[in-house]
């Protein structure tokens, strides 16, 4: 199949309504709107629903409200607007029906402004709304593979009965590459799915809430879900590496970042330097196993980041001081670029010269 030059916010919608989206609510807020705007001429196109809503509020809790209908439904946001979500996300993770958000996030705190950043990893990463429970939370590094994991969102939303955001940032969503589009999946006909709230004729009464008044009860809901994370945990794992076989060095980053890193590692090797990419794809289920088995084998690791250091707490947490760790972050809507990054890589040497007592081990074969 040809590829096509697609805007990312626009290539994330149609490979939504590709993977079989019948519903979509949202509200405009820069710089995802191009993805709202290209759902709002496309689904009535082909006969789908589509509804700006009047808020973040009041989109999360109408995606809230379709997909207890067993609809495959989604919106999309940027940081402030995510923020505004939490509540609902709490709601569907604790009434576990499926739902599929794109994020793409802007720089902050509070409105901050309209350039790119990473600063919504504890949000989407840690919390996406109060109790105990993860979002699958999926951050593509290219438009190709941001169409990817669009494609597959809902049937991994639909697998685990769970929600699936898509983690870009504004450079993702404004950037234009060629993409190699997916067929359009079947999404007429089948029966909903068994749990969904269809009407009560002629069938069992069916309940979907998140409200337990009983302690043992809400216990009991607790349990199933940490049984069903750990599921995802074991089979949803998902990872990129860069020249990781006889790396020194590990620079670790996750999206646009992570792209920009795979040139730094490149302009790294041809001063000698020995440096790999490790590109977490899943932030949440983190890829802490293949991490670690890295870490056995490198000397330092670097962590780049467009925010003060949020998915820097997840790589010392499989670290663990076995090996000295850098950071390079850039806020405010800063892109860190390679220039930012080899220096940063020749201070983390430097930390290891001297934790080493100047003397630099051998990778093991």
């Amino acid at each position: 199949m040809a590829k096509t030059l697609w805007k990312g916010n626009e290539a994330l919608a149609e490979a939504a309504l590709r993977a079989g989206v019948k519903a979509f609510f949202g509200y405009p807020i820069t710089p995802q709107t191009e993805l709202l705007e290209y759902m709002a001429r496309r689904m009535p196109e082909l006969g789908r629903v589509f509804l700006q809503a009047e808020s973040e509020l009041a989109a999360i809790n109408m995606l809230y409200g379709t997909a207890c209908t067993g609809t495959p439904a989604m919106t999309s946001s940027s940081s402030p607007g995510i923020s505004l979500m939490q509540e609902g996300l709490s709601y569907i993770a604790a009434s576990e029906v499926p739902a599929v958000i794109v994020d793409i996030m802007r720089g902050g705190p509070g409105l901050g402004n309209i350039q790119p950043s990473q600063g919504d990893y504890f949000q989407v990463v840690k919390s996406a709304g109060h109790g105990d429970y993860h979002a699958i939370v999926l951050a593509p590094a290219t438009v190709q593979e941001a169409v990817d994991l669009m494609y597959i969102s809902f049937d991994l939303a639909f697998k685990y009965r769970h929600i699936v955001i898509i983690l870009g940032d504004g450079t993702l969503g404004q950037m234009m590459e060629p993409v190699e589009m997916p067929p359009f999946k079947e999404v007429n006909g089948g029966e909903p799915p068994a749990w969904a709230l269809t009407g009560a004729a002629g069938r069992p009464h069916r309940v979907i809430t998140s409200l337990y008044l009983s302690a043992e009860r809400l216990e009991a809901l607790n349990l199933h879900l940490q049984e069903k994370l750990a599921r995802i945990k074991e089979n949803e794992v998902r990872y990129d590496t860069t020249m990781v076989e006889d790396a020194e060095y590990l620079i670790v980053a996750f999206g646009t970042v992570g792209r920009i890193a795979q040139s730094a590692v490149r302009q790294a090797r041809t001063t000698g330097l020995k440096v790999g990419l490790f590109r977490p794809i899943t932030l949440w289920p983190f890829p802490e196993r293949e991490l670690d088995a890295l870490i056995e084998r490198v000397q330092g690791v670097l962590v780049v980041e467009m925010n003060a250091g949020q998915m820097l707490e997840d790589v010392q947490r499989v670290v663990k001081d076995r090996v000295p760790v850098h950071f390079l972050g850039r806020m405010g809507g800063i892109i860190p670029l390679p220039d930012d990054i080899l220096p940063a890589l020749h201070t983390l040497c430097g930390l290891v010269r001297s934790r080493n007592g100047h003397r630099v081990r051998p990778v093991p074969a």
